[in-house]
């Protein structure tokens, strides 16, 4: 009877969405309705007119996907040959992504998160003219995250108050209040009974130079796309801090280090291969060798913690770190949302082990390393 059902739901498939009143899917662990949905999404563009489409489907409801959005939800739905064939007829049977083959097309489209992400998950089908516009979009669209970032980030790491300097800044966060009411004690008014302030005084911030060493480490498998790119956005922007020495490593089930990148997001972006397994383990082995002050090092993992190589591993390894004296810091999430996904049997293993574990944007990293590094 399962494999009835299982033949009868790939007919579905097939068939297609217009075959619903015909056949149901029925499983309780594959997710046909989703495979249906990013399927139609592709191959109704075989009928020609949508508006044909639409009125033969009794009034659906148009599908909410976009280009991106499909790319991903495919690459959670089918195995990756499968992936590669589908993307390989969007590109040249519909035409659904031209703005990877046009260059004229590419020109004309604004530069935002959601192309940036398009572009990273096809970047591999680009060549020629294509590939030199899209690095332009990936430079574009790095530099706006980074100026919005940068700021926030800089003040985190760079400043620290220094209350025996007086700061020409008027800030109210540098505010001196102790100096500013004892210098105008001579300026209060007996009669008002009010003092009289004529000079207000300012802390400074002063910048440390004692280096940190800095490991980051990013899961590039294609559920942490959001976090690829803040992630190196914000290497890059620790790599321009004077106290900090940056390393950058991601992984799959191999390590590349792009230390030689890190002052580059473009690079940095467009060196990342999405998809594949995880080995955790293994890149947080690849990190270890890295440390040459552990008290001094802090190494930050960028992952949903989902060990394709078995757990006791990367238990080990991050034992291991931890026990050096080295900072472990595990963030679940780094996108401008933080909204966490993972798992989370392996965060709190890492966080009874001493780890600092937790979703964070990426300038509330920035807060909490600028605490550390104090």
């Amino acid at each position: 009877m399962a494999d009835e059902q299982e033949i009868l739901n790939r007919w579905r498939l097939v068939l297609g969405k217009y075959a619903s009143e015909q056949i149901s899917f029925s499983s309780d662990s594959v997710d046909y309705m989703g495979m249906e949905e990013v399927l139609d999404y592709l191959y109704s563009r075989e009928y020609g007119e949508e508006q044909e489409i639409r009125e033969r489907s009794g009034g659906r409801e148009d599908s909410n996907l976009t280009v991106p959005s499909w790319i991903q939800k495919i690459k959670k739905l089918f195995p990756k040959r499968t992936v590669e064939v589908m993307e390989q007829h969007a590109l040249e049977k519909y035409g659904m992504t031209e703005l990877l083959t046009d260059p004229d097309v590419l020109r004309k489209l604004e530069p935002n998160r959601e192309l940036l992400k398009t572009i990273m998950e096809l970047k591999h089908m680009m060549k020629g003219e294509v590939l030199a516009l899209a690095r332009e979009v990936v430079r574009k669209v790095a530099e706006e995250i980074t100026k919005k970032l940068e700021q926030e980030m800089r003040v985190s790491l760079l400043g620290r108050i220094n209350r025996n300097i007086s700061s020409p800044v008027k800030s109210a966060r540098n505010l001196d209040i102790k100096r500013t009411i004892r210098m105008n004690l001579k300026n209060y008014d007996t009669e008002q009974r009010r003092l009289v302030l004529k000079q207000v005084y300012f802390n400074a911030r002063q910048k440390r130079y004692n280096q940190w060493r800095v490991i980051v480490c990013v899961d590039e498998s294609g559920s942490m796309l959001d976090s690829v790119i803040h992630s190196a956005i914000m290497a890059g922007i620790f790599a321009k801090m004077p106290m900090l020495d940056t390393k950058l490593v991601i992984f799959d089930t191999n390590v590349v280090d792009l230390s030689g990148y890190v002052s580059d997001p473009v690079e940095t972006l467009m060196s990342v291969q999405l998809g594949g397994g995880t080995n955790i383990a293994g890149a947080l082995d690849y990190c270890e060798r890295l440390i040459e002050i552990p008290y001094r090092t802090m190494v930050v993992l960028v992952s949903d913690l989902y060990e394709g190589y078995g757990y006791q591993n990367l238990y080990r390894v991050s034992k291991g770190i931890i026990e050096s004296g080295a900072k472990l810091i595990a963030l679940t999430a780094l996108d401008m949302d933080a909204n966490p996904n993972y798992d989370r049997t392996a965060a709190a293993a890492l966080a009874d082990m001493g780890a600092f574990v937790g979703a964070m944007t990426p300038e509330e990293l920035a807060e909490w390393m600028g605490k550390i590094i104090a």
